[in-house]
């Protein structure tokens, strides 16, 4: 009988630690392939009745394609945005912050230095595209009395 108890008990520690380790994997990938420099692409308002009918989208063009946000391993953040006309393209934002994220709700939070918090939901996350979902939401865009849904997706 002691050693079924104790060989349960050594099961269950071994079990705690390896899904212990694997959120430290989730979270360590995740982290992985967030960082480095992310350009933004476009933005939407989604119906919040149905999360798929697209309200409004605006598609970054110009100067603007030059905005970036700059995520590192450590929780750091950074931003630049760009404004100007044609090839005239000059920084007219830019700050710096920390962000937690949570891989496995996939929640961020982003507070900046000025102490502006952003909240997300990370809907994609590749090596290759960033969408994030506001949270809360933005308020009711199509006056249906259901709040709408805003979307950013980035590119590397």
């Amino acid at each position: 009988m002691k050693k079924q108890l104790l060989l349960f008990a050594f099961s269950a520690l071994a079990l705690t630690s390896l899904s212990s380790c694997e959120d430290d994997d989730v979270q360590g990938y995740d982290l992985d392939t967030l960082k480095g420099e992310w350009k933004n692409v476009k933005t939407e308002i989604v119906s919040g009745k149905d999360n798929k009918t697209v309200l409004d989208l605006y598609t970054y063009s110009g100067c603007e394609l030059k905005n970036t946000t700059l995520f590192r391993t450590d929780y750091s953040t950074t931003y630049t945005y760009y404004s100007g006309v044609g090839a005239d393209c000059q920084i007219s934002q830019n700050g710096q912050g920390k962000y937690t994220y949570d891989a496995e709700t996939k929640d961020m939070v982003i507070t900046y230095d000025d102490n502006v918090q952003l909240k997300f939901k990370v809907i994609v996350l590749s090596s290759s595209e960033l969408k994030l979902m506001q949270v809360p939401s933005s308020g009711d865009f199509n006056g249906d009395t259901i709040n709408d849904l805003t979307y950013t997706t980035f590119k590397r």
